[in-house]
């Protein structure tokens, strides 16, 4: 009986680990995606070599992450509060207002909007 038991657990030890091996990975695939699910919504409305217009919907929740952004003209359609993180750590709470209009300088940071209110606005970006 201890030989059966013995021989059970030399068989079903290394079949747990393999299992393990094999769907921790398909975890932090389904995590990544969950992070990535939380883009905010990004339609180009004309392009060509010099500007991109765009409008972006941000709901509740969602961000982008830290990237290079070029000069921009940003118009409010729908306010709503956004966190602006930067590289250095430092964070930048924006309370964007309807109609509001702002030039935004050349920079590098990350956003989310941290409000209960989807925000949209159009973005008209400087390429070269």
């Amino acid at each position: 009986m201890r030989r059966l038991a013995a021989i059970l657990a030399g068989l079903l030890v290394p079949a747990f680990l393999l299992i393990g091996v094999i769907v921790h990975p398909a975890l932090a695939q389904g995590q990544a995606k969950a992070k990535t699910a939380a883009e905010p919504v990004v339609k180009v409305l004309a392009e060509n070599d010099r500007v991109r217009v765009q409008e972006s919907t941000y709901k509740p929740g969602t961000g982008q992450a830290i990237r290079e952004r070029p000069l921009a003209v940003l118009h409010v359609l729908k306010g709503g509060t956004m966190l602006r993180t930067f590289a250095d750590g430092k964070t930048e709470t924006l309370q964007l207002k309807d109609g509001q209009t702002m030039i935004r300088e050349p920079s590098s940071y990350g956003n989310k909007n941290i409000g209960k209110t989807t925000i949209r606005f159009y973005i008209v970006q400087v390429l070269k």
